[in-house]
C-alpha cells in the first residue's frame, strides 16, 4: 500500500458512509475460523456416552477408562506448544487447516480402533489438532475482529465448542441404539466427516492482517482490514497501530516491506515472554494462566466427561435416562454461551468472569452438599436431593458458559502484545488442557477417594479462590484497541485502569 493510497482513503474515508458488509465480513471470517471447534467439542461430548460402551466392550477398568477419557488434552499439549511457532511460520489461517487435518485422520483411526491401544493412537492424533484448534481460532478472531465487537466474534469459538459437545451428546443418545460393539465405533467415527469441510472452507478466509504487517506485506493486511473494519478510516487507523506495535516506522508504506529486526517467526518471543519480561507482560502472562487454570479445575470437564455417571450418583438408574439428561445438559451449556457470547461487549469481560465464577461456586457447593447427602443415605430415594443434584448441574454449566467458557478465551486472545501473541496465547493453551487432562484422568478416583459430593466441594473451594484472583489481578478489557491493551497491565491491581469510551468509530483511552 503505497502512501497515495493512504492519502486518498483518508479522503475517501471522510465521505463514505460505514459499510454494513464490512461487519458481515468479519462475522464470516469469525465463522469459519470457529467452526473448527465444533469437532473439538464434538469429541469432547461424544465420548461422555461412548465411554460407557468401549468399557463394556473391550473390558476396561476404572483407570484405563479415566485415562481415555482424559489423556485426549494431555496429548493436546503438544499441538497447542506448537501451534504458536507454527502460526508464526505458516500463519494463522494454514493452522487452522492443520488442526483439522489432525481431526480427521484422528477420528477415522478412534472409529476403526479394535483394541485400548489403537484407540489411544487415535486420541493422540485428534489431540494433536485439539491443541492446534485450541489456540488459534480465538487468536484469529480476535486479530481479524475490530475492537468494537471483538468480544462477541472471539468468543465463537466457544459456541462452537458447545454446539459440538451437544451434538456429541445426541449422537450418544441416537448410536445408542445400535449393536454396543458398532454404535461406540460410529459415535467417534463420524467425528471425521465435517473436518473435510472444514478445511476446504477455512481456505476461503483471509490471512491475519496482523500476521501479514509481520511479514512486511502492508499492502495485504490493508485489503483485509478494509474488509473487516466499520470505515476505511478505521482500517488505516487499525493498520498505522499495528505497523507501531511492530516496530515499523510510519514512513515506510510500500505494498511489501522489509520489517526491521523482524522476528516473525517467533525468534526472541520465548525470552521475552518468560525470561526477561517487562512488568506488563510478567502481569498479562500472570492473568492469563491464572484464567486458564480456574477455567478448568473449577471441575467443568468432570461434569462435561461424566455427566452419565454424575446423574448415576444421583439416582438416575436407567442409560437411557442419563443420556437424556445429558443432552439437557448439552442444550443448557449451549443457550447460555450464546447469552454470554452476546453480552460480552455490553457489561465487559470483568463483570462476566466474577458473576460466572460467583454463580459457578454456588452451583457447586450446592451440587457437593446433595449428592453426599444421597450418598450417605443408601437406598432411600431422596427426591428432593436428587432434584437439586440435577438442577445444581444445569446451573453450574449455565454459569459457567456466561462468563468463565467464552471470556477466557476471549480475554487471553486479546492481551498480549502483538509480536507475544501466538506464543503466548499457546501457553494459556497448554495449562488448560493439562488441567482438563488431569481432572478428567481422576476423577474417578478422586470421588472414589472423596466421596463425589467431596470432590464437588473441592470443586467449589477452586471457583472461590479464583473469584477473589479475577477480582483482584484482572483489570477490563473492554473496547481497548488490542495495540493499546498492554497500558493496562503492570500494576496487579485491577482498579487503577484506563477509562475507555466510543465516539463515533473511534476509540478513546483516558487516564483515570
Amino acid at each position: 500500500m503505497t502512501s497515495s493510497e493512504v492519502e486518498q482513503g483518508v479522503m475517501v474515508a471522510a465521505s463514505e458512509p460505514p459499510r454494513g458488509n464490512r461487519s458481515r465480513y468479519a462475522f464470516g471470517c469469525a465463522i469459519l475460523a470457529s467452526m473448527t471447534s465444533i469437532i473439538l467439542g464434538y469429541d469432547i461430548g461424544v465420548m461422555s456416552g461412548a465411554a460407557i460402551f468401549i468399557k463394556d466392550d473391550l473390558k476396561l477398568s476404572d483407570v484405563q477408562l479415566e485415562i481415555l477419557m482424559g489423556i485426549l488434552n494431555i496429548y493436546s499439549l503438544v499441538g497447542s506448544g506448537a501451534a504458536g511457532r507454527t502460526s508464526d511460520w505458516i500463519g494463522r489461517r494454514y493452522t487452522i487447516v492443520l488442526a483439522g487435518a489432525f481431526f480427521f485422520c484422528g477420528a477415522l483411526l478412534m472409529g476403526f480402533a479394535t483394541n485400548y491401544p489403537f484407540i489411544m493412537v487415535g486420541r493422540f492424533v485428534a489431540g494433536i489438532g485439539v491443541g492446534y484448534a485450541m489456540m488459534i481460532a480465538p487468536v484469529y478472531t480476535a486479530e481479524v475482529a475490530p475492537a468494537s465487537s471483538r468480544g462477541f466474534l472471539s468468543s465463537f469459538p466457544e459456541i462452537f465448542i458447545n454446539i459440538g459437545i451437544l451434538l456429541g451428546y445426541v449422537s450418544n443418545y441416537f448410536f445408542s441404539k445400535l449393536p454396543e460393539h458398532v454404535g461406540w465405533r460410529f459415535m467417534l467415527g463420524i467425528g471425521a466427516v465435517p473436518s473435510v469441510f472444514l478445511a476446504i472452507g477455512v481456505l476461503a478466509m483471509p490471512e491475519s492482517p496482523r500476521w501479514l504487517v509481520l511479514q512486511g506485506r502492508l499492502g495485504d493486511a490493508f485489503k483485509v482490514l478494509d474488509k473487516t473494519s466499520n470505515t476505511k478510516e478505521e482500517a488505516i487507523s487499525r493498520l498505522d497501530d499495528i505497523k507501531r506495535a511492530a516496530g515499523i516506522p510510519d514512513d515506510m508504506t510500500d505494498d511489501v516491506i522489509v520489517v526491521p529486526n523482524q522476528k516473525s517467526a517467533g525468534k526472541g518471543v520465548w525470552k521475552d515472554l518468560l525470561v526477561r519480561p517487562t512488568p506488563s507482560v510478567r502481569h498479562i502472562l500472570i492473568a492469563c494462566l491464572g484464567i486458564h487454570f480456574a477455567q478448568q479445575a473449577s471441575g467443568i470437564d468432570a461434569v462435561v466427561l461424566y455427566s452419565p455417571t454424575i446423574f448415576l450418583k444421583a439416582g438416575l438408574k436407567s442409560k437411557n435416562d442419563q443420556l437424556l439428561a445429558t443432552v439437557a445438559v448439552g442444550v443448557v451449556k449451549t443457550l447460555f454461551i450464546i447469552v454470554g457470547t452476546c453480552v460480552v461487549d455490553r457489561f465487559g469481560r470483568r463483570a462476566l468472569l466474577l458473576t460466572s465464577m460467583g454463580g459457578m461456586f454456588l452451583s457447586l457447593t450446592a451440587l457437593g452438599t446433595s449428592l453426599t447427602v444421597i450418598d450417605r443415605n443408601p437406598g432411600q430415594t431422596l427426591k428432593w436431593a436428587i432434584g437439586l443434584s440435577v438442577t445444581t448441574v444445569m446451573t453450574f454449566v449455565a454459569t459457567f458458559s456466561i462468563g468463565a467458557g467464552p471470556v477466557t478465551w476471549v480475554y487471553c486472545s486479546e492481551i498480549f502484545p502483538v509480536r507475544l501473541r501466538a506464543q503466548g496465547a499457546s501457553l494459556g493453551v497448554m495449562l488448560n488442557r493439562l488441567m482438563s487432562g488431569i481432572i478428567g484422568m481422576t476423577f474417578l478416583s478422586l470421588s472414589k477417594g472423596l466421596t463425589i459430593g467431596g470432590a464437588f466441594l473441592l470443586f467449589a473451594g477452586v471457583a472461590a479462590a479464583a473469584w477473589v484472583f479475577f477480582f483482584t489481578f484482572l483489570p477490563e478489557t473492554q473496547g481497548m484497541p488490542l495495540e493499546e491493551m498492554e497500558t493496562l497491565f503492570g500494576s496487579y491491581t485491577a482498579n487503577k485502569k484506563k477509562n475507555v469510551k466510543s465516539k463515533g468509530n473511534e476509540v478513546v483511552v483516558e487516564e483515570q
